[in-house]
């Protein structure tokens, strides 16, 4: 398995300019001759050479470790993924692999209750059974609520004996999601019987986006409290959703086009500290957090991999006396972010600092920013498995309207080829960036494609 610093699909485009580990204050510049491979798309692989200079930083404390009990749960869901791919998006065995589908921890486990609920037996959160806001049977658009509609709607809601519900925020409504689904994004038929959802359907009620009223299936995002510290698409007001047809979170504007913008609804109750952590510094280059029983990487892995390398990166690593690291999956990684911060407004990462490093990058649009991290699980279209899921804990770039802009805000979860040659097509645009260089993107908003990011491991102290 090769892993790269730099992809040579960058072309320049991002520099990493500061690491915030490891123990040494001295400065280091390296030098990467990168040539793409004789098989590469000629449009956009070239020879380049990334210059790389790595600052390292500590963060602020260090705290010795203390009891493992703690005041709040936010036990993570697995994301029930129990199947593994290769790089070329092949079916392979799970045994061995590093990936997601190896390590079946906290296997999803629900309860189906008789008065139109559902109880999480992982989260200790129960669960609003349908998005079927008006009772009228059917989920489609008109069961569609604006963000304060829907605050509003789960206040005052009174369902199955219970009056305390609310609406999730996003890390209770990122529990939900089932990476056993598979992306709809480039399906063209009307027939939504026989696609597969980001959600449980045993146990919920689900619908896609209403294509009878000229929405595209895809549009099946849903509400939470969690606004964007920052802006995206320049300066627009934003809030973090899930899509559970497309499997992301992006950040979606709360208006669009002088209207508020609608989401589905799942309203929630019970647990209301889910999603909060606990963390400990053990002073030893590792961070537990008490609340999930998960142990992490204080450092990250400093240099951008791809999706192979960051995977034997962290089964290869040796930290604190133990060797059971492996690459989170998507749920565990999503539940370090730290939606209080961002570049724009802490300038930092998305990612509590107090406590944990954070490699500094320049971006494509020539700013100070902070990187995507991979994580083991894939994200399955209706083809194939040949991308992976990464959270972004730095600005969720784009290219629009012939400018880079932060798109989805830093804490959205987006993914990548796992391995950048073997895809590009028509599908992804070669544009320039602020830096010089060039650089892939895809999608109707031009998510920048990097093909090499980050790892950060994780262990179970279970």
């Amino acid at each position: 398995m090769k892993s790269l610093t730099l992809s040579s699909l960058l072309v320049s485009s991002l520099l990493i300019v500061g690491c915030g580990g490891g123990s040494s204050s001295d400065n280091t510049t390296i030098t990467n001759n990168s040539t793409s491979s004789s098989n590469s798309n000629t449009d956009t692989q070239q020879e380049t050479n990334n210059t790389v200079t790595s600052t390292t930083q500590e963060s602020e404390t260090t705290q010795q470790p203390t009891e493992t009990t703690s005041t709040y749960s936010s036990k993570i869901p697995h994301t029930n993924q129990k199947t593994c791919f290769n790089a070329n998006g092949n079916e392979v065995s799970c045994t061995n692999s590093g990936q997601d589908g190896a390590y079946l921890n906290n296997l999803p486990s629900y309860n189906s209750n008789s008065n139109d609920t559902v109880t999480d037996h992982i989260t200790n959160l129960m669960w609003q059974q349908t998005s079927d806001t008006n009772g009228d049977g059917t989920i489609n658009v008109s069961d569609k609520l604006s963000q304060s509609a829907a605050v509003s709607y789960c206040s005052n809601l009174s369902l199955g004996g219970y009056n305390d519900w609310r609406l999730p925020n996003i890390k209770a409504m990122y529990s939900l999601i089932d990476f056993s689904g598979q992306d709809v994004s480039g399906y063209t038929g009307t027939d939504t019987s026989t696609l597969n959802p980001f959600i449980d359907t045993d146990n919920f009620e689900f619908g896609y986006g209403d294509t009878s009223a000229n929405e595209r299936i895809i549009d099946a995002q849903w509400a939470t409290t969690t606004n964007y510290v920052s802006t995206t698409m320049g300066d627009e007001e934003t809030m973090f959703g899930v899509n559970l047809a497309d499997g992301r979170i992006k950040g979606y504007p709360l208006t669009m086009r002088g209207s508020d913008k609608l989401y589905y609804v799942q309203c929630v109750r019970e647990n209301e500290a889910y999603g909060t952590n606990d963390f400990v510094d053990n002073g030893d280059r590792t961070i537990s957090d008490k609340a999930t029983n998960l142990m992490w990487q204080k450092d990250d892995s400093q240099s951008a991999l791809n999706w192979e390398g960051a995977i034997d990166y962290c089964e290869d690593l040796t930290l604190a006396s133990q060797s059971d690291w492996r690459l989170p999956n998507a749920k565990e990684l999503q539940g370090i972010v730290d939606y209080t911060k961002s570049p724009d407004t802490s300038n930092s990462a998305a990612i509590d600092m107090t406590y944990f490093n954070a490699t500094e990058i320049i971006n494509e649009n020539a700013q100070s920013d902070y990187g995507f991290y991979w994580t083991g699980t894939t994200h399955e279209n209706m083809t194939s498995g040949r991308a992976s899921v990464y959270v972004s804990f730095g600005r969720a770039l784009g290219y629009m309207n012939n400018q880079w802009l932060d798109v989805h805000g830093a804490g959205a979860q987006r993914s990548d080829p796992k391995d950048i040659d073997t895809v590009v097509d028509s599908a992804y645009t070669t544009v320039s960036t602020q830096t010089g260089g060039t650089a892939l993107v895809h999608g109707p908003q031009g998510d920048v494609v990097r093909g090499v990011n980050f790892a950060r491991c994780v262990r179970s102290m279970e």
